[in-house]
């Protein structure tokens, strides 16, 4: 696993754990992670990540629209 560091501004009062779970969630919105290996960047069992997905505003259920669609219309 690669190591990454970041500077984070004083004013942002952000500690490890929230950043972590911020960064997780949105790589998993935009589907960079699947939901395990972001619960895992995260320090969460799946199941309290999917939890916390909505602290976030994202949803449990990444399935573009787009895909959605092009499934429902082979039935």
């Amino acid at each position: 696993m690669k190591h990454l560091t970041l500077n984070i501004p004083d004013g942002l009062n952000l500690n490890e754990i929230e950043t972590k779970r911020f960064l997780a969630a949105k790589m998993y919105e935009i589907g960079k992670l699947s939901l395990g290996q972001a619960a895992s960047l995260a320090g969460l069992s799946k199941s309290a990540f999917a939890e916390i997905l909505s602290d976030y505003n994202v949803s449990l259920i990444n399935y573009p629209y787009s895909d959605i669609a092009r499934d429902a219309a082979q039935f």
